[in-house]
């Protein structure tokens, strides 16, 4: 569960799912799923996530930054396309079990590793594409 903050006076929880994959080690993705609409799943990288729960961090359409100055407290995560943006507070110890289970799978620094994965970037590629497509 997420607080989706819909503004400094305005916000509600939501169930966000959190998924890594083996066949494209790089990437995370979170699908949000707000009330009302269909849900939507945003890609981006692992190492994006496992930076932003310590510092602030991300430039462009997913920036990630700890609530306060603290680490491992609570994380931020903006999302943004175009003019539009949302806005996700979460508690980081279930980021962070997210991210020691990723790291179980294939550990951070090793994704070049994985014997099939050139053979699988042509195929990642296509579904991020294709999740970002009917997101926007």
């Amino acid at each position: 569960m997420m607080s989706f903050l819909v503004s400094e006076e305005l916000s509600f929880r939501i169930p966000v799912e959190l998924r890594y994959e083996t066949r494209d080690p790089y990437a995370v993705r979170l699908t949000f799923h707000l009330p009302g609409d269909a849900p939507v799943t945003w890609a981006f990288g692992r190492e994006l996530l496992v930076d932003g729960v310590g510092r602030p961090c991300g430039d462009g359409d997913v920036r990630i930054a700890p609530v306060e100055p603290e680490p491992l407290a609570e994380v931020l995560i903006r999302l943004q396309v175009g003019s539009d943006q949302a806005l996700f507070r979460s508690s980081a110890a279930p980021l962070v079990a997210f991210l020691d289970r990723t790291d179980k799978l294939v550990p951070l620094g090793q994704e070049g590793a994985l014997a099939d994965f050139d053979s699988h970037l042509d195929e990642a590629l296509d579904r991020i594409l294709a999740e970002e497509q009917s997101a926007g």
